[in-house]
């Protein structure tokens, strides 16, 4: 028998009232009927089973009720946050701390050190820097391009994307050169449930080729061919072939980089023994207007990155069977200005500091 609950008069009268309220928390009204149990002397279990609650729940409110009585039945409330110490002062202060950089010989902030150095918690320097959308621990790099006539020719290029001449074929050509076939000296373990695909760090060089690619602008599709070296004999050896699958006389633009092997006497000859081919070079420092370049990179991550090759004849085999398997489903690429303030602009006109 647990010790009874004393009870006056009053505060008996104002439990009972509390537990017939219909407009008092449910909360409210459980710690009134706990209390008029024990005051009845009902054993902590029979409170336990008719309450639907635990001992020491029991335990804690009347232990308050005996301290504070009938206002220490109140349920107990969080005290709330302190008052965000997140404004725009501070917001402007980190921001500019971030652009002069730290003082500890680091090249760049974190989200901690910057908590540290403005005694806030980092969650605070978080949200100002998700609000002014700057990462700092991001690093983009990129090429200026010293072209006088930077705007003209990215302008050629361009307009060739978006607006090609009717009846026309135009090509991105490049060549992705000393592609190495490597080959691992220890199996691979394939993936298998909570585990990722493992090669063995080890590796053995059996040789490089290159390989020249055309990517067709309106369809998407790409024409490949390898070869042991990236000359220019080889490289009209390749344009010719791209030229073959045009119908005879259609007019064919070629958009490529300013490599020497593409301005040769032997390309000359063969644009004068052509006169239905016109050749369009980008900006110097500026590959990234060439859309094979896109499908390059495709090639590292699905094929080259991860690939094992036994030798150069197996790279070969496989890189045309993708080029194959890829066309047969490819699609074009769309370009288009989603911002005009960003903007690669020459070197001589660059005002901004990259880093």
């Amino acid at each position: 028998m647990a010790r009874q609950l004393e009870l006056s008069a009053e505060e008996r009268q104002e439990l009972q009232q509390m537990t017939q309220s219909r407009m008092l928390p449910a909360g409210d009204v459980m710690r009134a009927r706990m209390l008029l149990l024990l005051s009845e002397g009902v054993p902590y279990r029979e409170i336990q089973k008719r309450l639907d609650t635990t001992a020491p729940t029991i335990s804690r409110w009347k232990k308050r009720f005996l301290e504070l009585r009938i206002a220490g039945l109140a349920e107990e409330r969080h005290p709330g946050q302190a008052p965000s110490v997140r404004t725009p002062k501070l917001a402007a202060r980190i921001l500019a701390a971030i652009k002069d950089g730290p003082q500890d010989g680091s090249t760049h902030w974190s989200c901690r050190k910057l908590a540290v150095r403005f005694r806030v918690s980092k969650d605070t320097v978080q949200r100002i820097l998700a609000q002014a959308q700057v990462r700092p621990h991001r690093l983009e790099r990129y090429m200026a391009s010293d072209d006088p006539e930077f705007e003209t020719k990215a302008a050629d290029v361009i307009g060739l994307y978006l607006h090609p001449p009717q009846h026309a074929a135009v090509f991105c050509v490049d060549e992705k050169t000393a592609i190495q076939a490597l080959d691992r000296l220890d199996p691979v373990l394939p993936l298998s449930p909570g585990r990722a695909e493992r090669h063995g760090f080890e590796y053995k060089r059996n040789g490089t080729l290159s390989l020249y690619a055309a990517l067709e602008v309106q369809t998407g599709r790409v024409h490949g061919k390898t070869a042991e070296r990236h000359t220019s004999a080889e490289f009209v050896a390749f344009l010719d072939q791209v030229v073959s699958t045009c119908k005879p006389g259609q007019q064919v633009h070629v958009i490529l980089d300013n490599l020497s092997a593409h301005k040769t006497a032997q390309v000359t000859a063969f644009l004068e023994q052509n006169r239905n081919v016109k050749l369009h070079f980008t900006p110097t420092y500026s590959s990234w207007l060439n859309q094979v370049e896109i499908w390059f990179a495709r090639l590292e991550r699905e094929v080259i990155a991860r690939g094992i090759f036994t030798s150069v004849q197996d790279l070969a085999r496989k890189l045309m069977r993708y080029i194959r398997a890829y066309s047969k489903t490819a699609r074009p690429f769309r370009w288009k200005y989603s911002d005009l303030r960003r903007r690669i602009l020459p070197a001589n006109v660059l005002t901004a500091t990259g880093h």
